[in-house]
């Protein structure tokens, strides 16, 4: 897979590609940014795909631990229990570290599952509504917490895919901020002191 590692700047992910789907349309633009076909492929997949947990045992044993690190920010055990199986569940069906995703979510949205950003971004994972008319499910609700892990863990495997598994030019990718080390710093901070495996 891939590590986590600290490094004074996250240079690494440069201007390897040209062309952004994730980032939001510019201020007046009349249209969302052009869509990978990929991608699109990937997302409409993986939204008709209900697999969820394969090995019950560990994910238990990890959702005991998660859960003591989230009460703090989620004191309703049984939302923060349910969350945390969601977002172990569609970290592992994209082929993530659940403790990536996680990392992710706090920087995002604050696990904010109403949070809406400036550009439009909704959710747990702050996916942009365009993609609910771009794979053909426009009734999916971007606030439903499964549909937007669902979402934001295929779009996010999808880059790391693309980055060859290069997470900081990856995570750029996902915010739509390549170039800009802020973004990437905060997720690996995030991870190293909140959400780091045991």
């Amino acid at each position: 897979m891939f590590e986590f590692r600290t490094t004074r700047r996250f240079s690494a992910f440069g201007v390897v590609l040209a062309a952004l789907i994730w980032s939001a349309p510019a201020p007046g633009a009349g249209k969302p940014p052009a869509v990978d076909p990929a991608l699109r492929a990937l997302l409409r997949k993986a939204v008709n795909d209900p697999r969820s947990f394969r090995d019950r045992y560990s994910a238990e044993v990890w959702l005991l631990d998660m859960s003591q690190r989230l009460r703090s920010r989620i004191p309703n055990d049984a939302f923060r229990m349910r969350l945390l199986e969601d977002v172990h569940a569609e970290a592992v069906h994209a082929g993530l570290k659940p403790e990536l995703v996680l990392a992710v979510i706090q920087v995002e949205s604050g696990f904010h599952r109403f949070a809406i950003s400036s550009t439009g971004a909704r959710g747990l994972m702050q996916v942009m509504p365009f993609w609910l008319k771009e794979i053909g499910k426009p009734g999916d609700d971007l606030f439903r917490i499964r549909t937007n892990l669902r979402y934001g863990c295929t779009i996010l495997k999808y880059y790391l895919d693309v980055a060859h598994g290069n997470l900081s030019h990856a995570l750029a990718l996902y915010n739509g901020s390549p170039g800009h080390d802020r973004y990437v710093a905060q997720v690996y901070q995030a991870f190293q002191t909140h959400w780091f495996p045991q």
